[in-house]
């Protein structure tokens, strides 16, 4: 029995005790009188009824307040005090206990705040000397956080059972899904912590990659690894390579092996330039076929008809020249369409052209103090280079203008020719002879005592470019052109990933040691479990009556940590205009929703990231009702486990009268910011989710089972839309 109910208890009896001792005493008295006193007491109390009930009532009016008072003082105050005490130790440290109750409950929450303001200041100062304990291991995990997010290869780290304990930027980069039908091009990511790499990749291909590594590993290969390709999310061919990861096997695993890692390439470039190649040899074959022929006839029949006459001859020998000029055009236009496709294979970079000549003019500047200009740039053209050579190259060249021919100034322009950008270095002074521009394309180049192993025409080779000298007349100058292919850049610029400063943490090693999810997730602790937190906005409030979704945005929480950068968010078109009352708490107008996805495009890509997850909303019926509905519509189930925060916070905070998300937050300290947007709601009710779990654990509910049972038990959950 609790002490609330033996409290209740107690008081009960007290009343029954004190009205059976009147009416006892009144039965004694009455009993000690002779009849006729008896009688005239009869008649007064008779006609004295009313007066007497009235003040009956009056009596057990003023009891009952007595009662309630005493109740609220030394019952609901200690209570009260006693979760407030609670959420200051484990939840919100912040948190301070208002003074309530009885003067002696009320100097004992003054006690309790005093002992929290210690409690504060000794965690601060614990915290301060925590922070300095771990600075070395904090370096070490900001230098693997930039080695993953600035790696240029795509790197995913999975333990035995599939699932991600680490990836790069460049990997979420890679492994995305386009949405279609989404307004940009919008993509999700398939990468995250905790999900299972066999919803990116084909289950059996990894699996076969792994008994290949396992074999060669029992047959005595040191660091056996396996190669192959397959098809990204989006459609990229990638060359992946497989490799185990020693250490402390999981139940099953075979070769000691705790896990594997997976090196991604996105080949699909190499493989359009090697179909490129390919066609260019066949139009190079198919091409010149006709051309040589009559070249060849033309040319036996003179040789074999020496007595020809002028004329014939004349003609012949043309048909030779119209052959041959034909033939170098086809030529001249085959380099130019597969210029991309005749570049030597080389490790090269992409990089403006602007940039590039940035760099050389700086280059230029400092080391020959010759000064440099700019005519035309077209700031938009992208070059596959070696920088470092090229700039070596174009130094080179202003080095041997600037000691042979006296020249005092160079210029630098840059243009497109269909395929090719055209890189001038230019200048005025006397022209070049053909011997000259040869020699210095062979010559070794060395320029301020820095030796260079490659000559000039071997860096031109390496780009798969061509360099010649010309002669300007009319605009009385001569420049050196270089004609590279032109590149395009990566269609997704890394400006747009976080910077240094707020570099997300892809990685969580925690993660080798869990289990996957089963079936029997109730059994299952509350911080072990993988959740996905999620808030919809909707066009009203009256999912039956027509009303649809307009927003999704849900987040990630693993291993007890919030990934606030594993984030769902996505506009819908509900094909309905919003209501005025949801515009305005929301933010979102119907403009806004116009060439937006379909439901029955996002719910697909929303079921996938939170597969395998515990669901978890305020308010949780409301916004699964709209995802029910709509599950015979798109084929999307979503049949996880789901809790609430709530029903939770009804189960922690039973005497409480309010539990809306901002009350919530306020009590657990939680800065309840992007409120209304779907994703800023999710990531609120996902802190304070994380801010529960320490309490809920304090009463005694430790598993997914029993949290379920509890929120079940309140009053909350008989709420239905």
């Amino acid at each position: 029995m609790s002490e609330k109910r033996r409290f209740a208890l107690a008081l009960a009896a007290a009343c029954g005790f004190v009205l059976a001792a009147a009416a006892g005493g009144a039965l004694l008295v009455a009993a000690d009188l002779a009849d006729t006193q008896r009688a005239a007491l009869a008649d007064i109390v008779a006609s004295r009824a009313p007066n007497i009930v009235v003040a009956a009532a009056l009596v057990l009016a003023a009891i009952a307040i007595a009662l309630r008072e005493l109740w609220r003082r030394y019952v609901v105050a200690p209570e009260q005090l006693a979760q407030d005490a609670r959420i200051m130790l484990v939840a919100n440290h912040a948190h301070r206990a208002p003074q309530r109750g009885s003067a002696e409950i009320a100097a004992l929450a003054g006690i309790f705040n005093d002992f929290a303001d210690a409690h504060a200041a000794l965690a601060r100062d614990v915290d301060g000397k925590v922070r300095d304990a771990n600075a070395r291991i904090a370096q070490e995990r900001n230098r693997l956080a930039a080695l993953m997010s600035e790696l240029a290869q795509s790197v995913v780290v999975c333990n035995y059972e599939g699932r991600i304990l680490l990836y790069n930027a460049r990997a979420m980069q890679l492994l995305r899904k386009p949405l279609a039908g989404a307004a940009g091009g919008k993509a999700h990511s398939l990468v995250g912590l905790g999900r299972s790499v066999f919803a990116i990749f084909d289950r059996n291909l990894i699996i076969h990659a792994l008994d290949s590594v396992h074999e060669r590993g029992r047959q005595g290969v040191r660091n056996p690894v396996a190669t192959f390709v397959t098809s990204a999310p989006a459609g990229q061919l990638v060359r992946v390579q497989l490799a185990p990861v020693a250490g402390a096997a999981s139940e099953g695993a075979e070769g000691g092996a705790a896990g594997f890692v997976l090196l991604l390439d996105d080949i699909t470039r190499r493989i359009e330039s090697g179909h490129r190649r390919d066609r260019l040899l066949q139009s190079l074959t198919q091409g010149t076929r006709a051309s040589l022929a009559n070249m060849r006839a033309a040319v036996e029949t003179v040789v074999s008809f020496p007595d020809m006459d002028k004329p014939a001859r004349d003609r012949f020998i043309g048909i030779v020249g119209e052959e041959a000029r034909s033939l170098s055009t086809q030529l001249d236009r085959t380099a130019t369409e597969f210029a991309d496709a005749l570049r030597t294979e080389w490790p090269l970079e992409e990089m403006r052209g602007a940039d590039l000549i940035a760099a050389a003019r700086r280059r230029i500047e400092a080391k020959l103090g010759l000064p440099t200009k700019l005519e035309e740039v077209d700031e938009s053209l992208w070059l596959n280079v070696d920088s470092y050579s090229l700039m070596q190259g174009i130094t080179y060249l202003a080095a041997r203008l600037r000691d042979e021919f006296a020249v005092r100034e160079v210029r630098f322009a840059l243009a497109p020719a269909l395929a090719l950008a055209h890189l001038d270095l230019i200048w005025t002074g006397a022209p070049l002879g053909f011997e000259t521009t040869m020699s210095w394309q062979t010559d070794a180049m060395e320029q301020g005592g820095e030796p260079c192993p490659l000559t000039l025409g071997e860096i031109v080779e390496r780009h798969g470019a061509e360099i010649w000298y010309q002669i300007d007349k009319p605009a009385q100058r001569e420049y050196f052109r270089i004609a590279i292919p032109i590149t395009r850049p990566d269609e997704a610029p890394w400006s747009a990933m976080p910077t240094a400063d707020s570099r997300p943490e892809f990685y969580d090693f925690d993660l080798f040691h869990q289990a996957g999810q089963t079936a029997e997730l109730d059994n299952q602790s509350l911080a072990a479990l993988s959740y996905t937190v999620f808030d919809t906005e909707t066009t009203g409030l009256d999912p039956s009556g027509g009303d649809e979704i307009v927003s999704i945005g849900a987040v990630r929480i693993v291993n007890g940590r919030l990934l606030d950068h594993e984030v769902f968010e996505q506009l819908v078109d509900p094909l309905r205009p919003m209501s005025a009352e949801a515009t305005a708490v929301t933010g979102i107008e119907s403009a806004m929703l116009q060439g937006q996805p379909t439901l029955d495009r996002v719910l697909p890509a929303f079921g996938a990231f939170c597969a395998e997850t515990v669901l978890v909303a305020h308010n949780a019926a409301f916004d699964l009702r709209f995802l029910h509905m709509k599950e015979q519509a798109t084929g999307v189930r979503f049949s996880q486990p789901v809790l609430d925060t709530l029903l939770l916070s009804a189960v922690l905070h039973a005497d409480l009268a309010t539990h809306a998300l901002e009350d919530i937050a306020e009590r657990m300290g939680v800065n309840p910011m992007g409120r209304h947007t779907a994703v800023g709601d999710a990531i609120m009710t996902a802190e304070v989710f994380l801010r529960m779990l320490p309490l809920l654990a304090e009463k005694g509910i430790h598993t997914l089972g029993e949290a379920r049972a509890a929120s079940q038990k309140t009053w909350l959950a008989r709420l239905t839309y």
